[in-house]
């Protein structure tokens, strides 16, 4: 018997997605973990493998499709010594979720527990009374579709008397009483053999509410000259999440400026030891380093608000904020306040790279108990982060660079960087904020702390 193969949750927050790329064509043999399709999911373009082995037999949905759901039936594959020919594509409503259809008289309504198929009979006479008076029917339920073949149609004794007088097929009438009963007013109007529209007092709210809310226009000048980019994914889930944060997280932001010198001085030494292992360390490395051993040291400012609970961290886990060419991703690394600056510099180098060609695994950046966004090598002096909820803080890092600086009671010049906390007024006092700042500014003054 075929299998069908559908479309998998590559995340737990993944809903639908993108079927970016076939990696295998119909009449194709896989095994299992063979890789099929790749599938942009809210934050990556994933990879996804075959389970069971056997033949493609068939590709349902092609490849670049949009809006994808899970759990929709994305291709058939015929098991061993099975006819790929005699393999048929599932049913449109095998594809998606279609309306249950509606009960008959009598039957209990599943959509509604507490209502017996009693209630339901006499909801629909009563309606059938008021329509024979002269009243319209009250909206008790919505209209519902035509009934397809060998389906009984539900309409009341007057609006059948209409229909065979005026000679009209009561199955293309679409019923505007309760639970889509066609009553007078929906045959009124109709011709014999044409499809008659819905009622008049059909209420307009009703089908506007079943419809799906168009998305808000955006009014710009079309008489610019332009092109119109279509939203990637993760683009569609960075601008929902940040507008989540800066609309429910109250952020306060607090901003140190940092002497860099002596944590320059150390990078230079220990880039000398590490030369021949072939490892690098940078001054972000360095920055997660201390930003972990920041949180471990100022537990009150690792936390993350959780309506009527407080959830209280006993690992720091940086999130590093990182550029990509379909938008920014956080790419996590665990444990940071008790990892080498070898390690760290390794890992981060190597899950930046594969978040740059969308390969990220969801474990990889979903999570982390903090995040720090650095744009010193753009120059940008300071700025102010949005946190990344569930997240209760990010630190924002600027450039270093030469300042005017007091040391030693004497006006000299030194490195300098600005470092601003953002972080949720909700969960982290100010005080808090600023000893955890406090303690981050210590270790990278005095960097030897981070690392003894």
């Amino acid at each position: 018997m075929a299998i069908e193969i559908k479309m998998p949750a590559l995340s737990p927050t993944m809903e639908e997605g993108t079927l970016a790329k076939w990696l295998v064509k119909e009449g194709d043999t896989v095994d299992s973990g063979d890789l099929l399709a790749e599938i942009e999911t809210d934050k990556a373009t994933m990879e996804f493998e075959a389970v069971d082995p056997g033949t493609i037999a068939k590709i349902t949905v092609p490849e670049g499709t949009d809006n994808v759901k899970v759990g929709a039936v994305i291709a058939m594959l015929a098991e061993e010594g099975e006819d790929v020919s005699d393999v048929e594509a599932p049913a449109a409503s095998d594809k998606a979720a279609t309306p249950k259809p509606e009960n008959d008289e009598g039957k209990p309504d599943p959509s509604d527990p507490n209502k017996t198929g009693d209630e339901a009979k006499r909801a629909d006479r009563d309606a059938a009374q008021a329509e024979d008076h002269g009243k319209p029917a009250a909206p008790s339920a919505k209209a519902g579709p035509a009934p397809t073949q060998g389906e009984r149609i539900k309409a009341s004794p007057l609006a059948r008397r209409i229909a065979k007088e005026k000679g009209i097929e009561l199955s293309q009438v679409e019923g505007s009483g309760p639970y889509g009963r066609i009553i007078k007013a929906d045959v009124e109007g109709a011709k014999p053999g044409a499809k008659a529209a819905p009622a008049a007092e059909a209420p307009a709210a009703a089908a506007s509410a079943a419809a799906p809310a168009e998305p808000k226009a955006v009014w710009y000048d079309e008489t610019i000259p332009h092109e119109a980019e279509k939203l990637s994914n993760i683009r569609k889930t960075i601008a929902r999440r940040l507008t989540e944060a800066k609309q429910t997280v109250p952020h306060i932001y607090l901003t140190v400026d940092i002497r860099l010198d002596a944590l320059l001085k150390l990078r230079g030494e220990l880039n000398k030891g590490l030369e021949s292992r072939g490892i690098k360390l940078s001054v972000n490395d360095m920055l997660i380093k201390a930003l972990g051993v920041a949180l471990a040291e100022s537990p009150k400012c690792n936390v993350t608000f959780a309506g009527d609970k407080l959830i209280k961290y006993s690992r720091a886990d940086v999130s590093v904020a990182v550029s990509t060419p379909s938008g920014l991703i956080t790419p996590i690394i665990r444990d940071a306040a008790n990892k080498s600056l070898s390690s760290i510099s390794t890992e981060i180098k190597e899950l930046a790279g594969r978040a740059k060609e969308n390969k990220l695994k969801p474990e990889e950046y979903q999570g982390g108990t903090a995040s720090l966004s650095n744009m010193g090598m753009f120059g940008i002096k300071q700025f102010e982060a949005v946190i990344n909820p569930p997240q209760g803080m990010i630190l924002a890092v600027g450039a270093g660079e030469k300042r005017p600086h007091v040391i030693d009671d004497a006006l000299q010049v030194a490195t300098m960087m600005s470092a601003t906390g953002s972080f949720d007024h909700r969960a982290i006092d100010g005080a808090d904020g600023a000893a955890m700042l406090k303690v981050f500014k210590e270790l990278v003054e005095s960097p030897l702390g981070m690392i003894a």
